[in-house]
């Protein structure tokens, strides 16, 4: 199947209209007071103790307290206290426990919610993996999206990435497969396999499952997320919360 740049793998994964936008619902970051999807925000939760941990899965009963900033903004919300106000007012009580760690603790909840998501795609035979295995069905057009650990090669990548234009008749755009912010190391054993560097995904389908979490987890690092025509915009709502 041709497709064409990762960040618009198709229709499907594109990104929804503005009509269709306007009909999801829609929650308030408690810091920068902006409201957005729910995928693009990151639900907290209180225990009945008062303990404040990430659902990321937003599974968690009770009322939420969403945010929407970086790692970066967070940590410094709890610094000069305004995360704790924030949060207060979200639960309705000021009776709450914040992890020193929280940061650290929302950004590994968005990493196993990805990296779970990557398992669901090879059990049910999504996820292409081996580096030859890949080179060949990217070539005939096989691959619908394609990953790079952060410490892959540069050698490894390119070719990779070479043989995914040929099959998406895109050679010469300079197109790249994604570089992931987890190393060889965390997908091998996510996926319980040996030296997982690179990995695509064989439909568009798949490639749109794997993307909400991801994109959600490089959002939240601060990280430069490629737009359709293969520039890297800033995420959003990375300032310093005033």
């Amino acid at each position: 199947m041709r497709t064409p740049h990762n960040e618009r793998l198709s229709p499907d994964i594109a990104e929804a209209p503005k009509a269709r936008k306007a009909s999801e619902p829609e929650r308030r970051c408690i810091l920068t007071g902006e409201s957005d999807s729910r995928d693009a925000l990151v639900r907290l939760a209180a225990s009945p103790s008062g303990l404040v941990l990430p659902d990321a899965q937003e599974k968690a009963p009770g009322r939420g307290a969403w945010v929407c900033s970086s790692r970066g903004a967070i940590e410094d919300a709890q610094g000069n206290g305004k995360l704790k106000a924030g949060l207060s007012r979200a639960f309705k009580t000021g009776d709450l426990e914040i992890p020193d760690d929280l940061p650290q603790k929302i950004e590994d909840a968005l990493k196993r919610v990805f990296l779970d998501r990557l398992g669901l795609e090879m059990r049910v035979g999504a996820l292409i993996l081996g580096t030859q295995r890949i080179a060949e069905t990217a070539r005939q057009g096989g691959v619908s999206a394609l990953f790079h650990a952060s410490d892959a090669s540069e050698d490894g990548r390119k070719k990779l990435d070479q043989a995914w234009r040929v099959g998406r008749d895109a050679e010469g755009s300079g197109e790249r497969g994604w570089t992931l912010p987890l190393d060889r190391d965390a997908l091998s054993v996510a996926l319980g396999r040996d030296n997982v560097v690179h990995f695509g995904l064989a439909n568009d389908a798949a490639a749109a499952r794997v993307m909400k979490p991801l994109k959600r987890l490089m959002h939240y690092l601060g990280l430069q997320i490629p737009d359709e025509s293969g520039r890297a915009d800033a995420p959003r709502n990375d300032d310093t919360i005033d």
